[in-house]
């Protein structure tokens, strides 16, 4: 077996990855600010469904908890640069969580994103993640059934593309060529069978559903 199929555990032992697959894979965020925190664990939740996020307020939680057993780091910066030896050594599993986005002032060699934006723009940098690093699901459990079943109709699809790139409903009808009562039908709609209201929630089910490429967004 290849290299790429095994991680390195806590205990410095390699763990066949088909071995976590078999439990639900796991995420963690390791940062002492704990309402950060828990709007990180909200969006990782809504990005990834099928991942188990657990949060840590310090690194020695983190360590006692087993940095083997996780798919992929949120690390805030001060929490990096205390244990760095650490977290060097994974470093294409960590992402440093910032309070800016100056280049500058971020690690290097890290993968890294400011938590200080918007929740739309925080939503996006996370969903570049999720594409960009798991792109197809590689190492991943598939999607429950539940989450892969097509609930929109197709106009309700093109509309919903639109909505999550930032066309009002007025542009949208015109680039349907539909009225704007029914774009406002379609809108009402998608909400009521997503049960989701916020276009950060349906720009999350858009992405993953591969409605539209995260690049347009």
């Amino acid at each position: 077996m290849i290299e790429d199929d095994f991680i390195l555990t806590s205990s410095g032992k390699m763990e066949d990855i088909e071995t976590m697959k078999r439990e639900r894979p796991k995420m963690a965020i390791v940062d002492p600010n704990t309402l950060a925190v828990l709007g990180l664990k909200q969006i990782l939740q809504n990005v990834m469904p099928i991942m188990t996020v657990e949060t840590f307020s310090t690194f020695q939680a983190f360590e006692e908890a087993g940095p083997g057993s996780f798919y992929h780091y949120f690390v805030a910066q001060v929490i990096v640069l205390e244990n760095r030896r650490f977290f060097s050594q994974c470093i294409h599993k960590t992402i440093v969580l910032t309070i800016t986005k100056d280049p500058n002032a971020q690690l290097s060699g890290f993968h890294s994103f400011c938590i200080n934006v918007p929740e739309d723009e925080l939503v996006k940098a996370i969903l570049k993640i999720e594409q960009y690093g798991h792109s197809g699901g590689r190492n991943l459990p598939e999607l429950p059934q539940v989450l892969k079943n097509k609930i929109l109709s197709n106009r309700e699809i093109e509309v919903l593309s639109l909505i999550v790139q930032g066309l009002i409903n007025k542009e949208i009808a015109e680039k349907l060529n539909i009225s704007l009562t029914t774009v406002i039908t379609h809108r009402k709609n998608i909400m009521y069978k997503l049960g989701m209201r916020s276009v950060s929630a349906l720009t999350i089910y858009a992405v993953m559903h591969g409605y539209i490429d995260i690049n347009k967004i």
